[in-house]
């Protein structure tokens, strides 16, 4: 009930706001309005991460684009403050940071409890008496007591000076624009410039720990704000320089590229889940919003959180590798028309020729489309680049409110680090760029990898190449042989894609193709420069994987990610009509995909595939039970999967991601070994996220948003059962309801205007008040049962609202099995002998 709960009534007082229309008002950043100019946030030059990626030598903007992606954060800490007050208190980076006593996590425990990076030279803290306000934050190791720690060279002020503003300079330091480290990879600790005097007098750091109706509180100046890089997503252990211990890696054991596989988004929103068998864990649990980050597998997250498309979605953050590799290809086979603001980007030299720009693409949907720096800045704004703006063209996480588009040329206009973040994001290119950045993690190189690599003869190895190009190279290579001429990918983007498409579909079915590309993969440099991948987009009736990832809407037209998305992107056609499954029944339903740029995924690279299971878009296939949170017991293994058990997906070293590539790659192969649904998986359904527990959405009074202030009243008398005691709590909601029944409810819909949609708002009212009402003739102590009795009358409404009906996270991407006839299904050896091959790459 988050978005109903809450959002319809946002909806409401927006509708108002908006007919009465907010004028046209710019906005500057903090740093305009400190009178700094963008020349004076320089691309910061030390080479002080030099032992990351495995030593490679960077030319010097090579560096500077490398300390971009790990410590620039472009004043989003101001972002990430006020998203605090957003997320109702569950989201605090201060108190992630932190190594309180009480919490479940501190530095001693980090990567196993958060899965992030402990940055070298930090001790954790006994106490807060070492910091100036009492909080307990990780103390650096200075070069006098440790000759290899030096001192951090971004927190130098005199070089990197901080942007004077409010309370900064007078009860708090200026500080660093590139802020001081916290002894985690990626966020970095900013003086807070509300920090007056006022507040210093209220700060007390044992109540903040401790004190709900302290923490609670949404006025709560706190002294430090937490900005972040992209690193903090971005930066994980090396998959062939693993450190010997996780919670405490030196520099020589990250990479910056290959991705947070190991990050829990649902202990990092909710700072507060507990330690095992605490009151604090079964609360957290008994929160529904908990329970919707626990669908985001560690390693995974879904980047519409904030500017919500009331879908949850959650993804992988991508290792990026083979950048020049991807180049090529969009050469050939990536060019994008661009119109209106979309034009407005900053391109790679040459890669633009009129309105035509060549395109790689990053996110899973083949979404951003407008040249590798636009990519880049993107990426930016998503993690809170000129938040003042940004957050004026959507509802920060429960929505309710008509997304609009963001516009380059604004930002470039009104913030200063708007305009510094494009004058760093050519060197972020050239980092990316670097051919020992872009090759990749090669299992023959880590420890003890080789003999891990296959245990067959020869003859095993060279079927499995031939396989490849049969059944996989049609999509995960970029070598290929020439394509018909009658394929003209120049003239394939937008409305023509998928014709353009099933041409080339039926071409690597061929026997032409597949006898060139048998000769192509045998190559001894087949693997050298190949990105495996096409990059191309493919249907999602063709993958048959869950509709959620390409029903996003954040960059089709209008939406918040215009500016972002090519013309050619926007006018793709519908894909056609999809096989859903009723989360209730299990009966087959169709789904009709819209068209506008919705419905394909981008062919993600296999480069390194040894090192990044689990698999598909969400990390769903390869984990024990289908997720972390799966009931126990479990079953046991199937016959070829029981030898890597058990089998650690959270452990970085070499043998246990060899284990779980091993399970992970055979529950792709072998489909029907993958967790089926634990109430509907005798009828073919596959794993639905449904939640553990009964619980319930509470907002602390505290946090409750302002336009509600005025409203309670009236609120209470409505809907007594939601607004008392100046909280707001909506349930309960039964045990094994399905999370994304709820989560992905449209509130508003993209594709109707604000008259369009008001008659909407109305229906949600009322579904609103029916569900409240029902729920609340409940008894104080219900049963699931009882619950789960009164909640069979929200079905069929909530799945009316829906905007992605589809509940099955780990189907699809059938290849070479008997589950599409798409493919040939191979024999249980040739799975065998293509599963080495792969372990290759």
């Amino acid at each position: 009930m988050a978005r109903i709960g809450l959002g319809v009534f946002a909806t409401l007082v927006a509708a108002v706001l908006l007919l009465s229309g907010c004028g046209d008002k710019q906005v500057k950043d903090e740093a305009m309005r400190a009178d700094r100019a963008a020349d004076t946030f320089p691309a910061a030059d030390e080479d002080y991460f030099k032992d990351m990626d495995g030593g490679v030598q960077l030319k010097p903007d090579e560096v500077k684009g490398r300390n971009n992606w790990v410590v620039w954060t472009g004043g989003n800490d101001r972002f990430w403050d006020a998203i605090t007050n957003s997320a109702f208190g569950n989201f605090d980076l201060l108190k992630t940071i932190s190594s309180y006593k009480t919490l479940a996590y501190g530095r001693h425990n980090r990567f196993e409890q958060l899965g992030l990076m402990n940055e070298p030279c930090f001790v954790e803290p006994k106490d807060g008496s070492k910091d100036p306000y009492g909080l307990w934050l990780d103390q650096r190791v200075s070069v006098k007591d440790d000759p290899n720690c030096p001192d951090d060279p971004f927190a130098n002020e005199k070089k990197y000076p901080g942007v004077k503003i409010g309370a900064r300079g007078v009860t708090v330091p200026v500080g660093s624009f590139y802020g001081y480290p916290t002894g985690i990879v990626g966020l970095r600790l900013f003086p807070n410039p509300d920090f007056d005097e006022k507040a210093k007098k209220h700060w007390d750091a044992e109540k903040y720990y401790n004190d709900p109706d302290y923490y609670n509180d949404k006025n709560l100046v706190r002294p430090y704000r937490v900005g972040m890089a992209c690193g903090f997503c971005h930066v994980g252990p090396s998959p062939t320089h693993p450190p010997a211990d996780p919670e405490n890696p030196k520099w020589e054991n990250m990479s910056a590229v290959v991705g947070a596989q190991y990050f829990w988004i649902d202990r990092i929103f909710g700072w507060n889940y507990g330690k095992p068998g605490s009151p604090e864990r079964k609360t957290s649990e008994q929160n529904y919003l908990i329970q919707l980050v626990h669908t985001s597998r560690p390693g995974a997250l879904d980047t519409s959180l904030v500017s919500t498309d009331y879908i949850n979605n959650p993804r992988t953050m991508n290792a990026v590798y083979g950048l020049p590799s991807r180049v090529q290809i969009a050469k050939e086979r990536g060019q994008e028309t661009l119109s209106g603001p979309e034009l407005n980007n900053e391109f790679l030299k040459g890669s633009l020729d009129g309105k035509q720009v060549i395109t790689p693409h990053v996110l899973k949907d083949g979404s951003d489309s407008v040249g590798v720096q636009g990519a880049l800045n993107r990426v930016f704004i998503n993690i809170g680049l000129f938040s003042e703006e940004w957050l004026r063209h959507f509802n920060p996480l429960f929505g309710g409110v008509p997304n609009t588009a963001i516009q380059i040329e604004v930002g470039r206009k009104n913030s200063s680090y708007w305009q510094a973040t494009e004058a760093q994001t050519g060197f972020l290119a050239a980092y990316f760029l670097n051919a020992d950045i872009a090759k990749g993690h090669k299992l023959a190189d880590a420890p003890g990898g080789k003999e891990l690599m296959t245990a067959g003869p020869a003859t095993h190895l060279e079927r499995g190449k031939e396989v490849f190009a049969e059944t996989c190279a049609g999509c995960h290579s970029s070598k290929q042989p020439p394509v018909p001429k009658e394929i003209d990918f120049k003239t394939c983007n937008g409305p023509n894609y998928l014709a353009c498409w099933n041409q080339y579909w039926a071409w690597v079915k061929s026997d032409e193709f597949k006898a060139q590309m048998k000769e192509m993969v045998k190559a001894p440099d087949f693997l050298e420069g190949n990105y495996l991948s096409t990059d191309m987009r493919v249907p999602v009736t063709l993958l048959q994987t869950n509709a959620c990832s390409p029903l996003a809407t954040n960059a089709i037209a209008g939406n918040i990610w215009d500016n972002f998305s090519s013309t050619s992107y926007k006018q793709l056609p519908s894909v056609g009509t999809i096989k859903i499954h009723d989360p209730f029944t299990g009966e087959e339903k169709d789904y009709v995909m819209p068209a506008g740029g919705r419905g394909y995924t981008r062919v993600p690279s296999l480069v390194a595939l040894w090192s990044t299971a689990p698999y598909l878009v969400n990390n769903t296939v390869g984990w024990p039970g289908g997720s972390f949170y799966a009931q126990q017991p479990l079953p046991p293994p199937p016959p070829n999967q029981k030898p890597y058990y058990p089998f650690n997906p959270l452990d970085p070293s070499v043998g246990e991601r060899v284990k779980t590539f091993e399970v992970s790659i055979r529950q792709m192969l072998w489909p029907e070994t993958r967790p089926h649904d634990k109430l509907l998986g005798d009828k073919g359904v596959f794993l639905i996220d449904r939640t553990s527990v009964g619980s319930y959405l509470k907002v602390p009074g505290g946090y409750l948003p302002g336009f509600l202030k005025p409203l309670l009243s009236p609120l209470h008398r409505w809907l007594p059962s939601i607004f008392g005691d100046g909280d707001l709590m909506v349930g309960p909601i039964p045990k094994d309801t399905p999370v994304n029944l709820i989560s992905n409810t449209e509130l508003y819909k993209d594709d109707a205007t604000l008259a369009e949609n008001l008659p909407r708002y109305v229906q949600l009212l009322q579904l609103l008040k029916k569900a409240t009402h029902d729920l609340s003739q409940l008894p104080k102590n219900a049963t699931d049962e009882e619950a789960r009795k009164v909640f069979a009358n929200l079905r069929k409404p909530l799945l009316d609202f829906s905007k992605c009906p589809d509940f099955e996270v780990n189907r699809g991407h059938y290849f070479g099995t008997s589950f599409t006839s798409e493919t040939t299904a191979l024999s249980d050896d040739d799975k065998e002998a293509l599963i080495e091959f792969l372990k290759t790459f």
